[in-house]
């Protein structure tokens, strides 16, 4: 079936299908392959900055290309997904993840790591708006934030994952291993998601995404779509997240080696290597945000969802380039689960925002923008301002008003 004629189909109950949550597995997987291969390389920036002799800014721009295609792709996305289906975009974005870690296996030169690293980002710019254009056709809106949540999951899977493992996995075979682990993960969600992945049928459908009047149309209008302030309220808010969050995740582990003599493996056990603490952030980020989601849903109420965690992200940038000792871990357990309900809860406020059903996908695209520019500049300006400031704590303050104008601009949404 066609996406446009989901689009057309009359109301039935409002109930999940049992067949939406193994489609939500297959979206899990193609969504992962980005993130693995996203986070794959701060546990081991000390040793690539060795291997090919980079500076802090190339670091952080090494870390910055993946995202670039993110935020040109994102508009573009929507006529994407309209054009081609959901189904054919997943199976580009997983394949672009495969060859682009393949290509970076293979670098002997800085450039070639930076080309692969661009290809692999065309996967993510895909595959983060076919997505929750996706759950949003096998979920109601009222049941949509906890496997929206779910879903968001996958970032921080792929960074504990990536943590965990690379930095010894790098250690005991090369860095090159890193690298094909990461296209090998990405051939089996292509491989599960051109199995598994449908759009529901007529039986399947919780609800008319459109009314009639709104079905006959033709294509939405991209301006009158983008027209909408909520939708980009949501992008500006999800961006800034998204800025301080990568710039943490992207230099937390090189901090931890440098400045407070953390170890790359784990000879010294779990609580004194740099990348498995740092993974506390993703590990507490990946329960707090279904229970976000949970909580939002229950509640009925997203603004307040948004607004509390920033709040108290906010606070956190204060301390993690001065706590030391066992405030180290403490720290990164209270960022994930400050921060872990606003990606989800973001997500599952646009389709409610949206003007018709019809809006939704423009709706992704607009907050992927956001997402993805965040994702580019966070790494490139945290290492910056470190470099020019010759201080990690200065660079954690910048922090503060990024954080303040996403509060803002969660204000301006117009969502329950």
């Amino acid at each position: 079936m066609s996406q446009k004629a989901v689009l057309q189909q009359p109301k039935t109950e409002q109930k999940t299908p049992a067949y939406a949550w193994v489609v939500l597995f297959a979206l899990y997987m193609a969504t992962l392959a980005s993130p693995l291969n996203l986070f794959k390389l701060p546990p081991v920036m000390t040793i690539i900055v060795d291997k090919f002799k980079l500076t802090a800014s190339q670091s952080g721009d090494l870390m910055s290309i993946f995202s670039i295609m993110g935020f040109v792709l994102a508009i573009p996305a929507g006529y994407i997904l309209r054009r081609f289906g959901i189904k054919l975009t997943g199976l580009v974005s997983v394949a672009a993840v495969m060859i682009g870690s393949a290509v970076g296996a293979l670098a002997t030169t800085s450039r070639m790591l930076y080309v692969g690293r661009f290809i692999e980002g065309v996967g993510m710019g895909l595959i983060m708006v076919a997505a929750p254009l996706a759950i949003s056709l096998w979920f109601p809106a009222e049941k949509r934030a906890l496997p929206t949540g779910l879903w968001a999951s996958s970032v921080g899977i792929g960074n504990i994952v990536t943590l965990v493992l690379a930095p010894t996995m790098a250690v005991a075979y090369g860095w090159q291993a890193v690298w094909w682990a990461g296209a090998g993960f990405s051939a089996l969600a292509f491989v599960l998601f051109a199995i598994l992945f449908r759009l529901p049928n007529k039986e399947e459908m919780w609800e008319a995404p459109a009314p009639a009047a709104v079905a006959e149309e033709k294509p939405p209008s991209l301006l009158k779509g983008m027209a909408n302030s909520s939708f980009w309220m949501i992008s500006i808010a999800f961006g800034c997240y998204n800025l301080v969050v990568m710039a943490m995740c992207s230099f937390l582990p090189t901090f931890l080696e440098v400045e407070r003599h953390y170890s790359r493996t784990f000879e010294n056990g779990v609580l004194m290597n740099a990348s498995a603490v740092t993974a506390f952030i993703m590990l507490a980020s990946i329960f707090a945000g279904p229970a976000g989601g949970r909580i939002s849903d229950r509640l009925g109420k997203r603004k307040m969802m948004v607004l509390i965690p920033y709040i108290l992200m906010t606070l956190t940038f204060v301390l993690p380039f001065t706590v030391t000792g066992w405030m180290i871990p403490t720290y990164m357990l209270v960022f994930g689960i400050v921060g872990g309900p606003l990606a989800p809860v973001l997500l599952a406020s646009v389709p409610e925002v949206a003007p018709s059903p019809a809006l939704i996908g423009i709706g992704m695209s607009v907050a992927a923008v956001g997402q993805n520019l965040g994702m580019y500049i966070g790494p490139a300006l945290f290492i910056r301002i470190q470099a020019a400031t010759h201080s990690w704590a200065v660079a954690g303050y910048w922090m503060i008003p990024i954080c303040i104008l996403g509060i803002v601009a969660t204000c301006l949404i117009k969502v329950r």
